[in-house]
């Protein structure tokens, strides 16, 4: 596997897991469900589910600290940005800080994997989940687990190669 099969995947999750609707309750489902799977299998993880203008779910497992909310934050910021995942960036532009001339301060963005953009049908991208705690490919794979999950796919069908 290379890298332009791995974006041409990740571009395939960014176009398959979109929600029919996303609301308080559809944020503590998603929410709910990693952070159970995150006890069950001892991750320690960060999960952030937002809208752009309000954080709608946050949990932090043992193993994790304030820095892992920190990664979030710059991880959302990308999503946001670039309106893509953030491991679509770590595949397209290299693992590390934005160059100087994108503009992309390092103390607000960062290219790691697992900020996955949310979209909802008839209305874009609105927000992101976010996962911190893992390697990057992995911490993008339990998001995508999670949506995959909740729409009711099987993740297995738009999961990474292991690598």
């Amino acid at each position: 596997m290379t890298d332009a099969d791995d974006i041409a995947i990740v571009k395939r999750q960014e176009q398959t897991l979109v929600l029919t609707e996303f609301d308080e309750n559809v944020a503590f489902v998603l929410g709910s469900a990693i952070r159970a799977r995150a006890l069950s299998e001892a991750m320690g993880i960060v999960v952030d589910i937002r809208t752009w203008d309000r954080q709608m779910f946050f949990a932090a497992t043992a193993g994790t600290s304030a820095d892992n909310a920190e990664w979030v934050r710059r991880k959302i910021n990308t999503v946001r940005r670039f309106q893509r995942a953030s491991y679509r960036m770590v595949l397209e532009r290299g693992e590390g800080p934005f160059p100087p001339q994108s503009g992309a301060d390092p103390a607000d963005y960062v290219i790691a994997g697992g900020g996955f953009p949310l979209q909802v049908k008839g209305a874009g991208i609105i927000g992101c989940l976010t996962i911190s705690g893992l390697p990057g490919r992995q911490d993008h794979g339990v998001a995508v687990s999670a949506l995959a999950t909740h729409l009711g796919l099987q993740p297995q069908d738009l999961a990474l190669p292991s690598q």
